[in-house]
């Protein structure tokens, strides 16, 4: 007898057996039929949530960056702590740190799935600026930051890091190669100059994101 269940609990199933199977069998050797075999129903029944495996990948990847949403905004908002800490924090809080969230970073950095990617950046940007925004703003009334631009200048750090601090990009020829020390001392340099920031800092602060 099939089990009838709510549209959000069994959406929430797919995706909770779907991230265990990416996990386990990889997402290229995971199809919906493994879906449908671990969870029981009928291929109507998926389709009816997910037109396609893709469509799944997504819906995991809105979820993973919901979560590290969540938990920046968490620690942006606890006052207890000084704002260039929570600043720091909150900033580590975006890393991705679980298996399925390895899994997916791999098929997204894929060629393939270049626009996931820039989908799945996208969406983090758009729910992580207002946060760290606010925070920026905590600290200009207290004379910590002094900036211009806020919304832009933080945007515009998170694509950086985002991008030349990922695993897998892309080194300049090694005559021309810039020392992964001197990338990050740069970008600690910088972002305290952006914010502005009394020197040193934040620099101090950040160094703890590298060790």
């Amino acid at each position: 007898m099939r089990v009838v269940k709510e549209a959000a609990e069994r959406r929430k199933e797919i995706l909770d057996v779907a991230e265990e199977l990416f996990v386990t069998k990889g997402y290229d050797k995971t199809s919906t039929n493994d879906i449908l075999d671990r969870i029981g129903i009928a291929r109507g029944t998926l389709y009816y949530h997910f037109k396609s495996k893709e469509d799944i990948l997504n819906a995991i990847i809105e979820r993973i960056n919901s979560s590290l949403i969540a938990r920046a905004s968490t620690i942006a908002s606890d006052t207890s702590l000084p704002v260039i800490e929570r600043f720091v924090m909150t900033i580590a809080g975006l890393k991705v740190d679980s298996e399925i969230g390895n899994e997916i970073i791999d098929q997204v950095h894929k060629p393939q799935n270049a626009l996931m990617h820039q989908k799945m950046q996208k969406n983090l940007i758009e729910g992580i600026v207002p946060v760290i925004v606010r925070l920026v703003e905590e600290g200009k009334t207290q004379g910590i930051f002094s900036m211009e631009y806020p919304a832009e200048t933080i945007e515009m750090l998170i694509i950086y890091s985002g991008t030349v601090f990922d695993d897998d990009y892309d080194q300049p020829g090694e005559s021309a190669a810039i020392r992964p020390d001197q990338r990050i001392e740069a970008f600690l340099y910088n972002t305290e100059r952006l914010l502005g920031a009394k020197e040193g800092s934040v620099q101090k602060a950040m160094s703890k994101l590298f060790r």
